[in-house]
């Protein structure tokens, strides 16, 4: 029942859905590549998985659904066990008399289809559906397992009671009474429980923050801190010291601020938790950071770079020797910007070194350090121990002082790459900051490759809403050379016809549903990428302002972080409120 490629060329010729042309391309790749002539054809966006999914069954006489924006009865969803439904890709959508139907990718799996019918004692009709159809029923597992958690939190908050009742009378808890608080099982399963809500809502923060009577954990999910439930007061000594015990930390030192961290292993993914605990009037908060290991994969094109901006970084990657550098605040996918062109650069015939203030993801062959400042390790010291250890490439996880941006100048200098980071809120802003840290300008114009600023904006979801731009609004969003730039952006990369203007362009805004609460799912990076020319290291040399520096680039073809935003907002990834919510000062 597998579509061959020479019927799928016929109906594809048959229906003009791809041009001769394109299906000829495609087919010289499939030699080189394990993918068949649709995965291609898909991969370079000439038909959409949908559509190519829709004439495959088509062809097979299978009928196709699409269950993108529908909602699940939980009863009839729940008939497929999650780990099966997400690693065969196959969903349980619709139940009638002595009947089930389930929409998958691969109608030739009749092992699972077997397995399914003698689980539920049904005859299963199998229906063919798209990736993003089977995306949106795996994330409803995830938000009906959520109120289940929270039953199971009040629950076991509830027994353990009495337990930190007696714990609370004002006398120091000894070690050994606090090692059996986090050992006491409805600690355990409450602890246990928070991580993995935490992980199924996409959480990348879990504060744990105790009050006078009560505890409050809140999660950050999409960059906004959302409060996730209320506990009482009385579990927050044995929460704290389960996570201590854990993160196998002091479970008696509560004066004084401890980090650490653990990992744990769900049915889908490996997470590494980063924890933090600090000493609050209360008792101790503890924030706990989420590093799923299993996250490989990223491009710069899926985390929004694009045009002229990602092929300056392809160029400055490809140098052998300079410095590379991203900027933006804490928590604006620096790091993961660094670990993907790392990713680019990591083959055989290299050595990569890093330094890290932490490791955040580990790479296979790639050397990983960690600093550790309480013993001397600084990222200063380690950089000096780097660049004796015969490396081709180096990062240092952030360049803070004057001598950790000399010896990154110097190593740029001597023959390696370096990329690094800075916390600066424009790409231009990165050179007088490198200046107040005494860096000589002749070195500064002789080592930058490039500077990427970047910040991070929600993405829409599928339930948005179509909209163009009135005439006020428009005036609004910037002057007008602003706004005629974005245009010709959108022109130049054939986001929208030639001839097209504002009043015909549709923009995009949040729609909140059933599905997704706020209108937002997941995130994605606006960014500027300023190239380091001639003219700019000119302008460096004569010690020109970060103004000066930023008007020459965007003279040269730079986007800057808001136009990108608003640029994304025309292709319906981002709203204009999220890009003015990150990029304005």
């Amino acid at each position: 029942m597998k579509v061959e490629s020479q019927q799928l060329k016929l109906f594809l010729l048959d229906t003009g859905l791809v041009s001769e042309k394109d299906i000829s391309d495609a087919e010289k790749k499939t030699g080189k590549d394990k993918s068949g002539l649709g995965e291609i054809l898909v991969k370079q966006g000439k038909i959409s998985p949908e559509n190519l999914k829709r004439l495959e069954a088509y062809i097979l006489g299978i009928p196709f659904v699409n269950i993108e924006n529908k909602k699940i009865d939980f009863s009839v969803l729940s008939m497929i066990p999650e780990p099966i439904a997400r690693s065969h890709n196959i969903i349980a959508y619709k139940k009638g008399a002595g009947e089930l139907e389930v929409a998958m990718l691969n109608p030739d799996d009749l092992e699972t289809i077997n397995f399914i019918q003698k689980k539920s004692n049904l005859k299963i009709l199998p229906r063919l559906t798209s990736p993003d159809s089977i995306k949106n029923a795996l994330s409803q597992y995830q938000k009906s397992l959520s109120a289940e958690f929270g039953d199971i939190i009040q629950k076991e908050s509830e027994s353990l009671k009495i337990i930190s009742d007696e714990s609370q009378g004002g006398e120091k808890i000894k070690s050994g009474d606090l090692k059996k608080l986090a050992e006491d099982l409805p600690v355990v399963r409450i602890v246990d429980t928070l991580l993995r809500h935490a992980i199924l809502q996409r959480a990348s923060d879990i504060h744990i923050e105790p009050l006078e009577k009560e505890v409050i954990v809140r999660y950050r999910i999409d960059g906004i801190l959302r409060d996730a439930m209320v506990l009482p007061g009385a579990v927050a000594s044995g929460i704290i010291a389960r996570i201590k015990v854990l993160s196998n930390l002091k479970l008696d030192e509560k004066r004084l601020p401890q980090d650490g961290r653990f990992k744990i292993e769900t049915a889908a993914e490996k997470v590494s938790f980063r924890v933090s605990t600090l000493p609050v009037y209360s008792g101790e908060k503890a924030v706990l950071r989420l590093l799923p290991e299993t996250a490989k994969g990223f491009t710069l094109e899926n985390l929004g770079f694009h045009g002229h901006g990602l092929e300056s970084i392809h160029s400055a990657i490809k140098k052998p020797t300079g410095l590379i550098l991203v900027t933006g605040p804490t928590g604006s996918g620096k790091t993961t910007t660094l670990y993907t062109i790392l990713d680019i650069l990591n083959t055989i015939g290299v050595n990569i070194s890093t330094i890290e203030d932490p490791i955040e993801y580990q790479i296979p062959r790639i050397n990983q350090t960690q600093v550790k400042p309480d013993i001397g390790f600084t990222f200063s010291s380690g950089l000096r121990s780097l660049v004796r250890q015969d490396p081709d490439i180096i990062m240092v996880g952030e360049i803070r002082d004057k001598e950790t941006a000399s010896l990154a100048i110097n190593a740029a200098l001597t023959g390696h790459l370096v990329l690094s980071t800075l916390h600066t809120n424009s790409a231009a802003g990165a050179v007088p900051r490198l200046l107040d840290m005494k860096v000589e300008p002749f070195l500064l114009a002789s080592t930058i490759n490039i500077i990427v600023a970047q910040r991070l904006v929600r993405m829409l979801c599928p339930s948005k809403e179509k909209y163009t731009l009135s005439k006020k609004q428009l005036d609004n969003l910037g002057s007008g050379d602003e706004i005629d730039r974005i245009l010709n952006f959108l022109r130049e990369e054939k986001i929208v016809n030639q001839k097209d203007n504002w009043d015909k362009i549709s923009l995009y805004k949040q729609k909140p549903s059933k599905d997704c609460a706020d209108g937002y799912s997941d995130r994605i990076g606006v960014h500027e990428v300023l190239e380091v020319s001639e003219t700019i290291k000119n302008l460096i040399m004569s010690g020109a302002t970060s103004d000066d520096i930023e008007k020459q680039a965007k003279k040269e073809g730079m986007m800057t972080m808001f136009e990108d935003g608003i640029f994304k907002t025309a292709q319906g990834i981002t709203s204009v409120e999220e890009v003015l919510r990150v990029t304005t000062e």
